[in-house]
């Protein structure tokens, strides 16, 4: 920054800088100064701090992943409130059959609700919604047991508005293993024949549960960028199978690839409320940020769009069962949220701490949806 200070104000006084150069250059140097920073060239001055909740209602904001089961008026109130742009629906999965009757049932619901919903299939439909103040929602499921053994069922599913499928859960299916089973194979045969006809058709790749040679080999054979749609980074949450390490991440941004940083609170540190805060969660998207880069790094919450307080989750009906339907390794926590996350103005939140630690608009508003715009761009087909 100090040698942008300089370079500035030699062009300045040697004259050599058009009228448009001079503001492009001053803007562009502002913009690189923390909001508790001083003017350029020891003016003294202060730099004008960014209105968030504007730069917030002007950008594109989407989420990763919404839990979006139970869609109701409460879900469409909380969304009025988000300032959501658009979301990955995951969608109950299990076999074709109900997979296919799921995605039948939200395009009943997009179609009934033409004024304040579009159905997701390409970036345009981004532009398109901010324009009109509409929501996207893109479908797509967080496993691939609906394509059971056949791969002209993958072709049935687009057919049916899907966008996006997670390779495996956490267990092992037919493609690959998930987070936790007990072996850590990667890809099948099948699985890589999936990935492939996936790139053909532009349904994205999504790898958040997979186990960890099914995410390398995904990223490997995928002639697509690849999705981590809702994870976070191992460096921060030591020994958690559902966190994708600094290897993982560089090597899915160096294909283009994007990661959004999950919202559920037990997965992002230890001692939720203490340890573990709005702060750590930053935490996770400055390390993502430095690792991969700013171009491909974005937001997910992991589950309701209310968020899990509203929808009634409660120690016996949350986190009760959980004890058993995953494994220890999962450390699941109770309460399972950080406070700020767990309210449709989420993103306004982060945004606002991103603002604190001196991300200029141009990266929160890559944050928050530019890069997921980039990368459906580079990923969907019309």
């Amino acid at each position: 920054m100090d040698k942008n200070r300089r370079n500035i104000a030699k062009l300045l006084s040697l004259g050599t800088l058009l009228p448009s150069q001079m503001a492009y250059s001053f803007s562009s140097i502002m913009e690189s100064i923390p909001a508790s920073g001083k003017g350029p060239i020891g003016m003294g001055l202060e730099h004008p701090k960014k209105n968030i909740e504007k730069l917030y209602n002007n950008a594109i904001v989407n989420d990763g992943l919404i839990i979006s089961r139970n869609w109701n008026e409460d879900s469409f109130k909380a969304l009025a409130e988000s300032g959501y742009t658009g979301f990955n629906a995951s969608v109950d999965s299990g076999n074709l059959e109900k997979g296919l009757r799921n995605l039948n049932n939200w395009q009943t619901i997009i179609k009934e609700n033409p004024d304040r919903l579009i159905l997701g299939t390409s970036a345009d439909d981004y532009e398109r919604a901010k324009k009109e103040g509409k929501v996207v929602v893109m479908l797509g499921f967080q496993n691939s047991t609906m394509v059971g053994r056949s791969i002209k069922n993958l072709d049935k599913l687009y057919d049916a508005g899907m966008r996006w499928m997670q390779l495996t859960y956490n267990e092992r299916n037919y493609l690959g293993d998930g987070s936790t089973e007990r072996t850590n194979c990667g890809l099948s045969d099948f699985g890589v024949e999936v990935v492939e006809r996936m790139n053909e058709l532009g349904i994205m790749v999504d790898l958040s549960h997979c186990g960890k040679e099914t995410t390398n080999d995904g990223i490997a054979y995928s002639k697509a960028p690849v999705s981590i749609n809702h994870s976070m980074c191992e460096a921060l949450h030591k020994d958690h199978p559902r966190a994708k390490t600094d290897d993982q991440i560089k090597a899915m941004a160096d294909k283009g690839g994007i990661i959004g940083i999950i919202c559920l609170g037990y997965m992002i540190g230890p001692n939720l409320g203490t340890d573990t805060t709005l702060e750590t969660y930053v935490n996770h998207i400055d390390h993502a940020v430095k690792i991969g880069g700013i171009d491909h790094v974005g937001l997910a919450s992991d589950f309701a769009i209310q968020g899990l307080e509203a929808t009634g989750a409660t120690r016996e009906n949350w986190y009760v069962p959980r004890l058993t339907r995953f494994k220890p390794s999962y450390k699941v926590q109770w309460p399972p949220w950080i406070p700020e996350l767990d309210k449709p103005d989420r993103y306004l939140q982060v945004a606002k701490v991103l603002d604190k630690r001196g991300y200029s608009t141009g990266d929160i508003e890559k944050i928050l949806g530019q890069n997921w715009l980039r990368f459906y761009k580079e990923t969907l087909k019309p």
